[in-house]
């Protein structure tokens, strides 16, 4: 669940249910949890979110429907509108970044305003934030969706500094293993020299040291797990047996 710490995020008159469950899963991803809905063009709760979302239903189902921005923000204390242009209004005008550690640093609650996907924030929205917040973007095509918009101001904050410590994962392909024991090197390592010795591969004598140091340096380097160092030594027997003749 959304800390008390955690920005707001307030979707004003979202059109199309599939972008609220995208902008749910943008959310979750990077640990916020508490969306307000300001008039949904189609109410709520609508059918075409849940599958949009992907998982992020705990955003969808504890979502809150107001009936206007002043409303969805009322017990907040500092209000961003993400808007490309100022719409005649004078206020501070941040990159998501700087917004971010506003967010963290500021006490009390922060909501961050995301206009409809068609129009963007109306002059009147973005009249009751207090800082606006602009992403850096191609002049040529400065074209972000909902969901797009909430994920960078999202990713943003999960980056600034917290007292709190959120956690968050750097995730992986696959679990990765620890590196293989010593011995398990130094057997592979013992291996390929046997194996590269009847070539005279440590000759001269006198640079024989050397060449050795060389050779484990460099295999040491990989940090090689049990089951890498198991194929490789797997690698150098198929090579010592030679090719088969069957």
């Amino acid at each position: 669940m959304s800390q008390q710490t955690d920005p707001v995020i307030v979707l004003v008159r979202p059109q199309l249910g599939e972008n609220i469950g995208k902008a749910a899963r943008a959310m979750l991803n990077f640990g916020l949890a508490e969306m307000r809905l300001v008039a949904p063009r189609d109410g709520w709760p609508n059918p075409s979110a849940g599958p949009a979302a992907a998982g992020a239903d705990i955003v969808l189902e504890n979502a809150q429907v107001y009936d206007s921005v002043a409303d969805a923000v009322a017990d907040c204390a500092h209000v961003h509108a993400t808007t490309v242009r100022k719409r005649g209004v004078t206020k501070p005008v941040l990159t998501p970044q700087q917004a971010a550690h506003e967010m963290a640093s500021l006490p009390g609650r922060h909501a961050i305003l995301f206009g409809p996907e068609r129009s963007g924030l109306e002059t009147d929205d973005v009249a009751l934030a207090r800082t606006i917040v602009t992403v850096p973007i191609n002049p040529e095509f400065g074209s972000l969706n909902l969901a797009q918009a909430v994920i960078l101001l999202s990713y943003e904050w999960s980056k600034a500094p917290n007292p709190q410590d959120r956690a968050l994962t750097q995730p992986t392909s696959e679990e990765l293993l620890p590196p293989a024991p010593q011995e398990e090197l130094d057997g592979m390592i013992a291996q390929l020299e046997t194996m590269l010795e009847p070539c005279g591969y440590f000759r001269p004598e006198s640079r024989a040291t050397a060449t050795r140091r060389t050779l484990r340096t460099m295999l040491t380097k990989p940090g090689w797990n049990h089951l890498e160092i198991r194929t490789m030594r797997g690698v150098l027997s198929a090579l010592a047996r030679g090719p088969r003749s069957d």
